[in-house]
């Protein structure tokens, strides 16, 4: 039998990660104050983004800048009084965003992108989790004709890149494709390769019990618990106690304040994310991006779900979920969307690096101590391949990547 391991965060990141151990032979427990899926994992637009091989970069157009700092649009909200802790952090993201430093992390991104259709169908098929999912794409909208042309000439440009595939649809041909549009758009490109999810918690909650039927334990627990107990780690549970040679953090945006008192001070930051549910009209046939609007409209099990951008702000900080009406109101001007189905909207945070890429590998100053979070927005995309690569380096197997970019050691 493999050394006893204890996964911390039952998000997409770390079920994955305790599957593809479990996989190997590993005594796992996954610990999680909830049950699985239940925090970011749970409120995500649900799609599994084979075409997103480019992280998202600073923004370096004035005209963007502005309507961020007037905070315009349901794109991007923040605190004024967070600015000055993330100050540091998205300093070196801009540094990072360089056009440049940008092509350089796009080329290790896309080794983990590539294979996320292929690690995700794996699990689907074992989870019986066919019924949740679609593959059929998803569609960029534009409401603007000049936006639009800018799209296509980067989307001509990842596809002769990276091999990920699209078509274009004029106005007429998106009028068709989707009838329930309420206003003529400039047009929109439809990734072919994505897939999405209609139940992205309920995925999550799958892959959690095939971990149970493999034999792994899944456990209510203190993750702020853990400690070093001679050549192993503890963590306290509902069920009290338990040890194991190695312990995983991926508590995605929770992982910086467990790791700060071992020491490790990482350029890690949060975006918050809201959305909410509606129901009453016709809802799009695929998911769609409305990339002027700042928004995502999904169809869901629960309703069409409408996402915000990103809200930067203190972990802790109660909701301020302005963005929320605002994509709404945009929103209702493409569909009929009525009724909201919750009395608030939901709120998650996503945890993110100033270098754009996860940090997944062994803790550089304590033994048995593992990372693997810092996915931002593409946890729920690269949890299968992030895990399967964990557990791969855990294991001193030779991994499917090579897992250099991703080395927690990079910052030192």
């Amino acid at each position: 039998m493999a050394d006893p391991v204890i996964v911390l965060g039952a998000g997409m990141v770390g079920v994955c990660t305790a599957l593809h151990l479990r996989q190997r032979g590993h005594a796992v427990t996954l610990v999680d104050r909830r049950g699985p899926g239940r925090e970011t994992s749970y409120g995500n637009a649900g799609i599994i983004q084979r075409e997103a091989v480019e992280p998202y970069a600073f923004p370096r157009d004035w005209a963007m800048l502005a309507r961020v700092a007037l905070k315009r649009g349901a794109d991007v909200n923040y605190h004024l009084g967070a600015l000055p802790a993330l100050a540091g952090p998205l300093g070196r993201y801009w540094w990072h965003s360089r056009p440049a430093s940008h092509q350089r992390i796009a080329r290790s991104y896309a080794r983990l992108i590539e294979h996320c259709l292929s690690e995700h169908q794996a699990l689907i098929e074992r989870a019986g989790a066919q019924d949740l999912v679609r593959r059929e794409g998803f569609r960029d909208a534009f409401r603007e004709a000049g936006s639009m042309r800018q799209a296509m000439a980067d989307a001509r440009r990842v596809a002769d890149g990276y091999g990920v595939r699209y078509t274009v649809l004029d106005s007429e041909a998106l009028a068709q494709a989707e009838p329930a549009l309420r206003r003529r758009l400039a047009g929109a490109i439809h990734w072919l390769d994505p897939w999405s999810v209609n139940d992205p918690g309920e995925l999550v909650a799958r892959y959690a019990a095939l971990l149970r039927q493999s034999g792994g334990r899944v456990l209510r627990g203190d993750s702020g618990t853990l400690r070093q107990v001679g050549a192993g780690w503890r963590v306290g549970t509902d069920e009290g106690e338990i040890e194991a040679a190695h312990a995983v953090v991926a508590l995605g945006p929770w992982s910086d304040g467990l790791l700060r008192p071992l020491g490790y001070r990482y350029p890690l930051f949060v975006k918050r994310g809201y959305h909410r549910h509606y129901s009453g009209g016709e809802p799009p046939r695929l998911p769609m991006l409305d990339a002027d609007g700042g928004l995502v409209i999904v169809p869901m099990r629960q309703g069409v779900r409408v996402t915000t951008g990103a809200e930067f702000a203190r972990l802790d900080s109660p909701p301020t979920p302005v963005q929320v009406p605002r994509a709404h109101a945009l929103a209702s001007e493409l569909f009929d969307l009525p009724r909201p189905l919750e009395d608030q909207p939901w709120m998650g945070s996503r945890p993110c690096t100033a270098d754009m890429l996860p940090v997944i590998g062994a803790a550089p100053r304590h033994r048995g101590l593992w990372f693997n979070f810092g996915h931002a927005h593409q946890g729920f995309t690269l949890g299968p391949v992030s895990g399967r690569l964990l557990a791969e380096l855990l294991g001193g197997e030779t991994p499917l990547v090579e897992p250099r970019p991703y080395a927690p050691a990079r910052f030192g």
